[in-house]
């Protein structure tokens, strides 16, 4: 009987590399899911009322665009910004894309909030890098 790379002699082994991966992919897959449903439901309000509460934390969050800016990194990866103001106060978004939504609009917005985030020499404060927007 011929065996397989991954295989002992008695036939029974290691899962071959293959498999390993593709259950990996699917457990970080899964994670994600349960991160995004786990964020916080919350306000731009509420956020900067206590912003260590919320650091590395994932919330949605609802409001109307503003300021918004799409651009083109130096790598060539479009990405874009704006304001989300819930009425009495603005919180940063931060997302790779293009934007769903236009200035103006109220959307949804579900990612990770940070105090303070280093890109590079840059360095941005209070901003929520979003997973996914949704506009309303």
């Amino acid at each position: 009987m011929r065996t397989l790379p991954w295989q002992s002699a008695a036939g029974v082994g290691h899962i071959p590399p293959v498999r390993t991966t593709a259950a990996l992919l699917l457990a970080i897959a899964l994670v994600a899911v349960v991160l995004s449903a786990a964020a916080l439901d919350t306000s731009p309000s509420t956020i900067l009322a206590d912003p260590d509460r919320f650091d590395g934390q994932p919330v949605t969050i609802t409001g109307a665009i503003t300021n918004l800016r799409q651009t083109v990194s130096r790598r060539g990866n479009p990405y874009y910004t704006f304001d989300l103001s819930d009425g009495a106060r603005t919180i940063r978004v931060f997302s790779f894309g293009r934007s769903p939504c236009k200035d103006g609009t109220a959307a949804t917005v579900t990612g990770t909030f940070e105090k303070v985030r280093r890109v590079g020499r840059y360095v941005f404060s209070n901003e929520v890098t979003a997973t996914e927007v949704t506009c309303r």
